[in-house]
């Protein structure tokens, strides 16, 4: 049995929000369910995904607000339309909120260069990712200024971000 990832403990003890910033265009070529879309199927995130969804559900069901925003280029990477169509079924229907910024629309805002999540303005998780997008691991940084800033990044960001079902993909 493989350890929980550190991301599933801090949503079990988070108390207020967790925020999760993506700014890559292509993730984990390797992911089954990619390939599986790339090749015209398709698929039921709440049965793929469903330890997220149990995760998610638990979380928002305590009151825990939950966001994940997402700078694109456009016209979107095929990665990126895989995940715009899945985010509905997936992520907003396990309670997230989700937002989507053009890169073109984020000119002039400080953003940290790496995918991160920030539990409580406490605890930031960098997600790293090799040059392909493959997933190289995750890093917990217990430090309430960096946790800080980040927040304050990630709040720039979601001002000025489309919520999911107002997004139509360029």
């Amino acid at each position: 049995m493989t350890a929980e990832p550190t991301t599933y403990q801090l949503f079990r003890a988070a108390e207020r929000r967790a925020m999760h910033l993506e700014s890559r265009d292509s993730y984990t070529p390797e992911d089954p369910d990619w390939n599986e879309w790339r090749a015209g199927g398709r698929f039921d995130p709440a049965e793929r995904w469903s330890d997220w969804f149990d995760l998610m559900r638990e979380t928002t069901g305590r009151g825990i607000e939950i966001q994940r925003a997402r700078i694109v280029s456009e016209p979107i990477s095929e990665y990126i339309q895989f995940e715009y169509d899945v985010t509905a079924a997936h992520n907003v229907a396990a309670g997230e909120l989700v937002r989507w910024l053009p890169r073109r629309l984020s000119a002039g805002l400080t953003v940290p260069p790496t995918d991160y999540w920030v539990f409580d303005e406490q605890i930031v998780v960098w997600n790293h990712f090799d040059g392909n997008g493959s997933w190289v691991g995750e890093e917990r940084v217990d430090d309430p200024e960096l946790a800080k800033l980040c927040a304050t990044a990630f709040d720039s960001v979601w001002e000025r971000a489309i919520p999911h079902a107002e997004y139509r993909p360029g």
